[in-house]
């Protein structure tokens, strides 16, 4: 997993947890119920165009407003493989990291268009949108964080050290 490859969907800046997953869903907790709805109060046909393995790439403060897991879980059970924003909340920072959710920190999120292929390299370091041949250095992901990645979250990651 240590390469992602998908298409982008483009969003702004200051999308929150509610835009992510709408509070009227958090009835649930289920992860495929969740996905049904992901992102649907900002582009209503969003969940019917995105195709599993596809990248969300946002401007600033992503994920913000409340703290609720459900954001990550919703887009990770929707088939996004990973988002990049500019900057990320820091409560859905660590969310997605605890729900399994690669995201990147990259400042030129401006310059990748909707519909651009793009290719996510951990052990490099870089980003390199395919379409344009452009190559990017992401913020680096914190060794910890990555084994969380790699074990597909928090529980996981937990369980596994209490099997070893």
């Amino acid at each position: 997993m240590n390469i992602i490859t998908g298409k982008v969907w483009k969003f702004g800046d200051n999308i929150d947890t509610d835009l992510i997953i709408a509070a009227r869903y958090l009835n649930t907790s289920d992860p495929h119920e969740l996905a049904m709805h992901v992102m649907e109060d900002k582009d209503p046909e969003f969940k019917t165009k995105l195709n599993p393995g596809d990248i969300i790439v946002a401007g600033e403060n992503y994920g913000c407003g409340s703290s609720r897991e459900h954001a990550p879980i919703a887009l990770k059970a929707a088939g996004v493989s990973a988002v990049v924003a500019k900057s990320f909340a820091r409560i859905f920072y660590r969310n997605a990291f605890n729900m399994g959710l690669p995201i990147f920190e990259l400042p030129q999120t401006d310059e990748i268009k909707e519909g651009d292929l793009i290719k996510i390299n951990f052990d490099d370091g870089k980003i390199e949108d395919i379409n344009t041949k452009k190559i990017y250095n992401f913020t680096p992901i914190p060794p910890f964080m990555q084994e969380l990645i790699a074990t597909g979250g928090l529980m996981n990651y937990a369980k596994e050290r209490m099997e070893a």
